[in-house]
């Protein structure tokens, strides 16, 4: 992810939508905020908000609903971003233009970058915000291109301009996909109150930039550099976690006991404890974890306090708190919540175990 320093944007403000009810990722979901969900051992809500502080933003409002409390208390006042924070209620997630208007007030007449929380670009959002304040248009949007546009919001382009946008269409006119960064000035509240609820009853955001198109403001775009992912799903959870993986150098800060092999780029964190035990990068071993007779192998986060004894876990997310222990097959391609234990009888090891398991869950297999 990009963490280069930019000039402050003075009055660019911030605008990060994580409401919404996270339905792609129950049942972690049921009882976390789907914007916290960490990848590499960090909530996916963090890295955008790095991103803007490196890009230059200092204000910040956060659209909040029924994971208010959650998201307050991981994000405080944002002073660890270096941001001062304000958050905005929406009382049902009733599309991105109606997120736009129910900021109306916190933003006032400032340009504002928004982004959904969910998201992830590995290089932030530096070169979007500051084409913004070079050119200057009504709306700037990010696209990039996609296999299958239809569950997206896509934009026709007229080569350097944007004609027409369209909210999941069943017949895409491109597969220029929008995606979850738009820089805009504060034309766009007026947009959006002037546009209708959409099929599905939201007032949606491609919608008011259409308006914006239709009444000859200026709308223009740039393409993804490197990667984006919508984390919206455990397969992008994990695809997500794999590529931020991929950035990582060797960290060790834990202790390493007797026994232990390491192999390839692997982070132990603070006060975690690795006893004959394996672990093949890219991997991260979070704070005071125990990793003890165990096999762990690549694309694996393991979050804080958890214990992965007697076991084997490869291309997996493991949330704090959680055990995994004598499990008679190996964990591949999972997501684990928040204290939850896996247990069972290694007799017979040698099959694979997916698995997708909610906060304060038991297994025993």
């Amino acid at each position: 992810m990009s963490a280069n320093p930019s000039t402050p944007t003075g009055d660019l403000k911030g605008l990060v939508l994580s409401g919404g009810a996270g339905t792609r990722l129950r049942p972690i979901t049921h009882t976390s905020a789907k914007q916290l969900v960490p990848v590499a051992n960090k909530p996916v809500l963090f890295y955008g908000l790095e991103a803007m502080h490196a890009a230059g933003i200092r204000e910040v409002g956060i659209i909040v609903g029924d994971t208010e409390d959650e998201i307050r208390e991981a994000v405080g006042d944002g002073s660890q971003f270096g941001l001062e924070v304000e958050y905005i209620r929406q009382d049902e997630p009733l599309g991105l233009a109606h997120a736009v208007l129910t900021a109306e007030e916190y933003l006032g007449d400032a340009p504002f970058l928004m982004y959904l929380g969910d998201n992830l670009l590995r290089d932030g959002l530096t070169a979007l915000v500051d084409r913004f304040r070079s050119e200057r248009p009504d709306a700037l949007i990010l696209l990039t291109e996609v296999e299958d546009p239809r569950s997206y919001g896509v934009a026709r382009l007229d080569g350097d301009a944007v004609v027409e946008l369209v909210e999941k269409p069943t017949d895409p006119p491109s597969n220029l996909a929008l995606v979850g960064a738009y820089v805009f000035t504060s034309e766009i509240h007026d947009a959006a109150r002037s546009i209708a609820p959409s099929g599905r009853g939201e007032l949606e955001i491609t919608d008011a930039i259409q308006h914006l198109i239709d009444a000859g403001r200026t709308v223009s775009f740039d393409r993804v550099g490197g990667w984006w992912k919508d984390t919206g799903k455990l397969a992008d959870m994990l695809h997500a976690n794999r590529l931020i993986l991929d950035l990582f150098e060797d960290r060790i800060e834990g202790t390493i006991g007797e026994d232990v092999v390491l192999e390839g780029r692997v982070v132990v964190e603070e006060g975690a404890l690795l006893e004959r035990c394996r672990v093949r990068g890219p991997a991260i071993i979070g704070r005071d974890t125990v990793v003890r007779d165990a096999y762990v192998g690549p694309y694996t986060s393991i979050y804080w306090g958890c214990t992965v004894e007697d076991a084997e876990v490869e291309h997996s997310i493991i949330l704090e708190q959680t055990t995994v222990r004598s499990l008679p097959a190996r964990l591949t391609d999972s997501l684990l919540g928040k204290d939850v234990t896996i247990e069972g009888d290694t007799a017979g090891r040698g099959r694979s175990l997916q698995l997708m398991v909610g906060d304060s869950s038991l297994v025993r297999i």
